[in-house]
């Protein structure tokens, strides 16, 4: 099996379904999501449930020939990608699954060995027929346990009921130190331009050291790199800034990125340059969303809920995401390159070599906790 050729197909799939969910629900507006967690729950959903039609949907929703392949990608992410490296001085990184079953029905020996020995998922027969808000208020306290208290109401009120038969579950962390930490002395507060022509003053983080940035065809990339652990060869964290070079032009680029495949790969800064202006933002924000509202032709049987939340200062970077499914029946010399993140911008945090998106959002007003 072709796992390398599997993992480029679900990042183009990220980058897919981050275009529709801006577009949908977060259009104009700031915006954070985690494809890798949404990735994870559909991989355990289509594994082991019962239901064909939704087995094909998800195939058919992640592009992918089958759940073997599907698993495959899981398996090397799950191993290589989402492995803790705080104890070696990298960033800590958590990825819990999780599934909640009415005690009523059976599960099959294979589901249940799939659970416990291949997604390490935690595994629970409850009452949903008397106890829904108990199983939802569970599943809310075990995501929330499992981020570090960031999120903390990943289903609402009324989203588990007698009819539900089924909860998939996801929860994902990442803290990750800058490996060139910004002098929060630096930190000054100035303007950020919002689409409506206003500013908003805000507190951006300033550095005059080179940095990797490179200049494209109307917009600019910024990589910042995580400090990685001692020894860790097998992956390299960076989080990305694209930056439209005018105000306004943030639909435009926000369309090549989602449509041209291998956008990620063909456009990265290698080299580092000098820059005259530098200053990015300082931000907290947080975002959920239903994909029903995304989706229209999603299984009618099944709900999708995920919040997701990130925040950046001098040090590094939090984020956290929860996901829950549930189931009803040639080298130059560089020239000095500005980069002043002082409107609409897009952001990932990307696995480099295995190209996995952790993370993906958008910035329209750094002085807002959007929550939606």
């Amino acid at each position: 099996m072709d796992v390398k050729g599997a993992m480029n197909k679900q990042n183009d799939v990220a980058l897919f379904l981050a275009g529709k969910v801006i577009s949908a629900v977060a259009k104009n507006s700031n915006f954070v999501f985690s494809p890798a967690s949404i990735n994870s729950v559909l991989t355990m959903t289509a594994a082991t449930t019962d239901s064909e039609t939704l087995r094909s949907f998800i195939l058919s929703f992640l592009r992918s020939s089958s759940t073997e392949e599907l698993n495959a990608v899981f398996s090397e992410i799950a191993s290589v990608v989402l492995v803790d490296g705080s104890k070696r001085g990298g960033p800590k990184i958590a990825s819990v699954n999780g599934v909640w079953i009415e005690q009523s029905l059976s599960c099959s020996p294979e589901s249940k060995d799939l659970f416990e020995n291949f997604f390490k998922a935690t595994y629970a027969q409850v009452d949903f027929l008397h106890k829904a808000e108990e199983v939802r208020e569970e599943v809310n306290s075990w995501a929330s346990r499992h981020t570090n208290g960031l999120i903390k109401e990943l289903l609402p009120s009324g989203s588990v009921t007698d009819e539900t038969i089924q909860i998939y579950g996801n929860a994902l962390y990442f803290k990750g130190a800058w490996k060139k930490k910004f002098d929060k002395s630096m930190t000054k507060h100035k303007p950020f331009h919002l689409l409506s022509g206003t500013t908003v003053s805000v507190p951006f983080m300033r550095s005059y050291k080179d940095q990797y940035i490179k200049a494209y065809d109307g917009f600019k990339v910024l990589s910042l790199a995580y400090r990685q652990g001692d020894d860790d060869t097998n992956r390299n964290f960076s989080m990305y800034f694209y930056l439209p070079d005018k105000k306004g032009e943030l639909d435009n680029l926000l369309e090549r990125i989602t449509s041209i495949p291998g956008f990620l790969d063909n456009h990265i800064p290698r080299e580092r340059v000098k820059v005259g202006e530098f200053r990015i933002p300082k931000f907290k924000i947080d975002f959920g969303f239903e994909i029903l509202k995304v989706f229209n032709d999603f299984e009618p049987n099944v709900a999708f809920y995920q919040k997701a939340l990130i925040e950046i200062d001098e040090e590094g970077t939090e984020a956290a995401a929860a996901t829950a499914l549930r189931a009803m029946g040639c080298k130059y010399i560089p020239k000095m390159i500005d980069f002043v993140a002082d409107h609409p911008f897009l952001f990932l945090i990307r696995e480099d070599i295995t190209g996995t998106v952790l993370f993906a959002g958008q910035i329209f007003d750094p002085s807002k906790s959007s929550s939606a």
